[in-house]
């Protein structure tokens, strides 16, 4: 019988992340910059209307959540995703560690993303602004230094994640309500173009918006290190949702009123910032940037924890490397270093964007694998089939449309994404079978 992964094993006896550190680390893997790159397409999309989508794509997550919430509670797997779909489909090994290659993947590529963001922030009032190889040594030595964070203590990540977390919520509430309270348009004025905007356009903007709460699943990879998961991860998930929701209302809100159209569709994720120092001086600037910088540094921080339990998993099915699933004090610090390291390749090779646009389809799609899984065993995670089935109907929609805006907006960079989906499949399937040999080699020389 083929020996398969047990999350029990790796539970710690001094349960470190209560309920304000699992909150904190789905907001950290959700506010780190995502919104700002989602905001500037939205406007351009639907102007005014854009709170309006960001709560939509806000409802189809915690929809999304109700699945990943009913399996994580009922599993208590801190393989998440992978796991989930093994436990389930049982007879369908190589599908699961498929979902596997591309979660992720579709992580790795994120953390490099946030690490550069990062970088382009703390640099951003510098002389070395322009120069890309010193962002990219930045971005390297952000992600080196949380790896060590990490690495040294579950207990001591949660503590960081808690201040970099709340800190960053509380700065960029205050600048954008400073901005709405200053704005030169009001909004009834904003809203007079809405009747020319086609509900079509602000689905398709709900759909992009919903990758800006991807993160919320890494609460479930610290099952082991949780105290009370039945109670504690759906309050983490579902009060992180709201919370992401709340902030990203407010930050378009401000945005919006406060900074010319043109201006947040041609500086993305700086808008802000830039919109900032114009309405109320440099030291407002200067209070987004710092929001910015803490807002990528608490998403690499909860991306490197969560996904390195994920990968330890899988690599202790025979998946990745078997030293990936080694672990210290219950801590996989082989897979986080491992995770950095891929990471820190793609910062030097570049092409960041277009390699996290993967990381937003396969987070759409594998969530609506979940609810499907979901739906397979609603009796015994107790699930009502009218939501699972809202949830699965929602997620299909969301798909649906996000491809359609790919298709139609960047055919080229949707090619590459289905060449990238090819060559992991490709690679999943030529590691496992290489992997099988060797292990049947050992088993018949034993």
């Amino acid at each position: 019988m083929e020996k398969t992964y047990d999350s029990s094993q790796h539970r710690s006896r001094n349960k470190n992340l209560g309920l304000f550190e699992l909150i904190a680390i789905a907001l950290g893997g959700m506010v780190g910059g995502g919104i700002f790159s989602v905001l500037g397409v939205s406007v351009g999309l639907i102007g005014a209307l854009t709170p309006i989508a960001i709560i939509v794509g806000g409802i189809i997550a915690g929809l999304a959540a109700y699945s990943y919430i009913k399996l994580g509670v009922y599993y208590k797997d801190e393989g998440a995703t992978y796991s989930f779909y093994k436990k389930t489909f049982p007879k369908t090994p190589f599908a699961a560690s498929l979902i596997g290659w591309y979660v992720i993947f579709g992580y790795i590529s994120t953390l490099a993303l946030y690490a550069y963001t990062f970088a382009s922030y703390v640099l951003s009032a510098s002389a070395y602004s322009e120069l890309e190889w010193m962002r990219k040594i930045v971005a390297i030595g952000i992600i080196g230094l949380f790896t060590l964070i990490n690495v040294w203590s579950v207990k001591g990540m949660g503590k960081v994640e808690d201040l970099m977390v709340y800190t960053k919520l509380i700065l960029l509430f205050m600048i954008s309500i400073m901005l709405a309270m200053n704005s030169t348009t009001p909004l009834p004025t904003l809203m007079q173009d809405v009747e020319q905007i086609h509900l079509f356009n602000v689905l398709i903007v709900a759909s992009l918006t919903f990758v800006a709460y991807e993160g919320f699943q890494l609460v479930i990879n610290a099952v082991n290190e949780m105290e009370q998961p039945e109670k504690n991860i759906p309050r983490a998930i579902y009060a992180a949702i709201a919370l992401a929701i709340a902030i990203y209302v407010v930050i378009s809100l401000g945005a919006i009123l406060a900074i010319p159209v043109e201006d947040i569709v041609k500086n993305k994720e700086y808008a802000l910032a830039s919109g900032a120092r114009d309405v109320l001086g440099n030291w407002a600037s200067n209070l987004v940037i710092v929001g910015a910088v803490l807002a990528t540094s608490s998403a690499i921080s909860g991306t490197v924890f969560g996904a390195s339990r994920q990968m330890s998993a899988i690599a202790h099915d025979g998946y990745f490397p078997a030293i990936l699933a080694k672990r210290t004090r219950s801590i996989p610090a082989n897979a986080i270093i491992t995770m950095a390291s891929t990471a820190s390749l793609l910062i030097i090779i570049g092409g960041l964007e277009l390699i996290l646009e993967f990381g937003s389809i396969t987070f759409l799609v594998v969530s609506l694998l979940m609810a499907y899984a979901n739906i397979v065993i609603r009796d015994k995670t107790r699930s009502s089939l009218f939501v699972s089935m809202t949830a699965l109907l929602s997620l299909l929609t969301g798909t649906v449309f996000i491809l359609y805006y790919e298709f139609t907006h960047e055919p080229d960079e949707m090619f590459f994404i289905l060449m990238l989906y090819a060559a992991l499949a490709i690679g999943a399937y030529v590691y496992a079978r290489v992997n099988r040999k060797h292990i049947q080699q050992q088993k018949e020389q034993e």
